[in-house]
């Protein structure tokens, strides 16, 4: 419990991000990180992203969920609405979404709002699901308490029965949400902790205006 984490030190020289060298629009760069990541640093998880809310009671919470989908527009993610991120999002849809692809020293934090997409998108979506997976986000009222792994396990079966030769339709409480960027924050590690941070913040016009951050 006393491990002395001080001498944790790490140097960053795998890319350098100028402002010069960066597009109008964010989501340009962030197509091309996210490319860039995808095809030369197999070991990072890409489209995994950190979530955060502001919670029924009040404090921020941050969980790892899954992009399914990117657009000019925003970023896809779906989830159960009933869960504890459903219920944040429809009190506050103010949240945050960060990335960090430690193979390319990369990291992008987005803060924007969320909000759902039309019902006929999550039905596509679902449909492309396994059918594990579908089943799954039946069985699941997530975030709520359970007894024990047994009783989920259970659940599961008596569905993978009642469904057994039939098709699954989305239930109404899963689906997708958009969350539409405001700001966006493109960080990429460099030497000597003077790592480069290009900001962008949309305008009552809707262009970004962009700036360089002292790191």
């Amino acid at each position: 419990m006393n491990k002395d984490l001080s001498d944790y030190r790490k140097s960053y020289e795998k890319g350098a991000l100028l402002l010069s060298d960066t597009p109008e629009n964010p989501m340009e760069l962030f197509q091309r990180w996210f490319h860039e990541v995808d095809s030369f640093f197999v070991e990072d998880e890409t489209n995994a992203m950190t979530l955060s809310t502001i919670g029924l009671d009040g404090y921020p919470k941050n969980r790892v969920v899954l992009l399914k989908k990117y657009t000019f527009e925003g970023f896809i993610f779906y989830t159960n609405y009933n869960s504890e991120k459903g219920k944040a999002i429809s009190k506050n849809p103010n949240v945050c979404l960060s990335f960090f692809w430690h193979g390319a020293e990369r990291q992008i934090i987005i803060k924007g709002k969320a909000e759902k997409i039309p019902e006929n998108l999550s039905d596509g979506y679902f449909e492309s699901r396994p059918r594990g997976s579908k089943l799954g986000a039946i069985v699941s009222n997530q975030s709520e308490e359970i007894e024990s792994r047994n009783y989920l396990e259970k659940k599961l079966e008596n569905l993978e029965k009642e469904y057994e030769g039939k098709e699954i339709s989305r239930p109404q409480h899963w689906g997708g949400y958009i969350v539409k960027p405001t700001e966006i924050e493109f960080w990429q590690g460099r030497p000597n902790r003077l790592h480069d941070r290009v900001n962008y913040k949309l305008q009552p016009n809707y262009n970004w205006l962009k700036n360089r951050l002292s790191p």
